[in-house]
């Protein structure tokens, strides 16, 4: 099971997340949500971010609308999924 660091998104129009990766070109970058969903339901890798200094765990959500993923609220917004570099 790896450890993975997320540091940027890419989103459609609508802000929605579709794919998230990292910047040291790490073989599984980019990956798309619904593989991260997988990912985390089924236990083979972890995700989190790490901005400002506090590490942010990614979980799955099951919502009406459909699973996605977002980060654990902590000390600083700059965690959150949403407040991430749209330049994948």
């Amino acid at each position: 099971m790896a450890d993975r660091r997320i540091q940027r998104v890419r989103k459609n129009k609508d802000g929605d997340i579709l794919k998230v990766g990292n910047y040291q070109n790490e073989y599984w970058s980019p990956r798309d949500v619904a593989d991260v969903i997988s990912d985390i339901e089924n236990k083979n890798h972890s995700y989190y971010v790490n901005e400002a200094g506090y590490r942010s765990e990614v979980h799955v959500v099951n919502d009406p609308d459909g699973k996605y993923i977002r980060t654990t609220a902590d000390a600083s917004s700059k965690n959150n999924l949403d407040n991430l570099p749209n330049d994948l």
